[in-house]
């Protein structure tokens, strides 16, 4: 049986996580999709939709898919789901975790990967997050959940835009940014979201066949590249996020909040020792991984002729072989790191030193 893809939904609460989820449910684009919920409650999906067998906790809807609350814990949800389909009791072809509001998807991804028994069954796609226009300021500067929760992510969606004007939505678009400048952000209406910005996303892909985010070494508008060096720190003055060279960022909006939660981005044109590297990201993990949300990079390794693919999150930390480096293709490594309160100069200094 090949590996159940895996979705975690997330998102302060009233942020339209359910809106979104019944969109999903009732659109047609022929799949059978298992939700978890972490709780049945009047918020959660409408019970028109569903078709319930309380002696059972596995609700099928009435469009081939199914629900189910977690009973004991997620771990024990997901291998009752994966064997249920094994014996042809249930059919589904992916599952969507939707978290409460006020949840750290963080142990949740980590579900995935500490299981030997779920990550036979399971490949974790991404971290989809929903962040209400109207409210997420003011979440984002009273709750550590919500900033997580956009930390964590892998795309962001802006609801409730329609609630606010066009320059608190893009203030806030800055801010969150600032805060995870990897994860793509797009806005919706009502929940209105096409599959393709939904599912297959690959956010936790580590398969040498595919090139990860191969957006991830280009630069864009937000970023610029320093050819000229070397040590391939990143000179700006906004933590991950970067703005071309010389361009000023006039956001006087965003400087009012100084979130926990920031990026740090790590480049280097020259080969990295593999040996240095595995020492000092490991000894990272251990003293800051409850910190680190999420961490990923494309890495140029001394003496090899592919690239290096790894990412991680909290203490967990995996790595791949990825594609062959292109002839006249420009070598060089990229990191970015998502985290609280990151120790952003011990990051650079140790990292510097793992240059070969």
């Amino acid at each position: 049986m090949s590996l159940i893809p895996a979705t975690i939904l997330t998102g302060f609460l009233g942020s339209g996580k359910t809106t979104l989820l019944k969109r999903v449910l009732t659109e047609a684009h022929g799949q059978k999709i298992a939700v978890i919920e972490n709780e049945f409650g009047d918020e959660n999906i409408d019970n028109e939709i569903l078709v319930q067998d309380s002696k059972e906790q596995i609700i099928q809807l009435n469009n081939g898919c199914v629900c189910c609350s977690i009973r004991e814990d997620l771990r024990t949800t997901l291998a009752d789901l994966a064997d249920k389909k094994r014996k042809g009791e249930l059919d589904f072809d992916r599952v969507v975790i939707e978290t409460t509001g006020l949840a750290d998807p963080g142990p949740v991804a980590q579900t995935f990967f500490m299981d030997d028994e779920i990550a036979e069954s399971y490949l974790l796609d991404s971290i989809l997050t929903l962040v209400d226009a109207k409210h997420g300021d003011q979440q984002l500067d009273a709750r550590q959940e919500a900033r997580r929760q956009v930390g964590f992510a892998d795309q962001i969606f802006i609801s409730k835009t329609d609630l606010v004007d066009g320059e608190t939505v893009e203030a806030l678009i800055h801010r969150i940014k600032h805060m995870n400048p990897r994860a793509k952000q797009t806005r919706v209406n009502f929940g209105d979201v096409p599959i393709a910005q939904v599912f297959d996303l690959k956010g936790f892909n580590l398969n040498a066949k595919l090139e990860i985010d191969p957006e991830f070494l280009k630069v864009d508008d937000h970023e610029h590249g320093h050819g000229h060096d070397h040590h391939g720190h990143d000179h700006g003055d906004h933590e991950g996020h970067d703005h071309a060279e010389g361009e000023h960022c006039d956001h006087p909006h965003h400087h009012a909040h100084d979130d926990d939660v920031k990026s740090f981005v790590f480049r280097a044109d020259k080969p990295l020792d593999a040996g240095k590297l595995e020492d000092f990201l490991g000894a990272i993990v251990q003293v800051y991984g409850p910190k680190l949300l999420r961490y990923k990079g494309v890495l140029y390794m001394k003496g090899a002729d592919r690239k290096v693919i790894f990412q991680g999150v909290h203490q967990l930390m995996g790595s791949d072989l990825g594609p062959k480096w292109m002839p006249g293709e420009k070598k060089t490594s990229k990191m970015v790191f998502i985290g609280i309160d990151l120790p952003r100069e011990i990051l650079e200094q140790g990292l510097k030193q793992c240059v070969a």
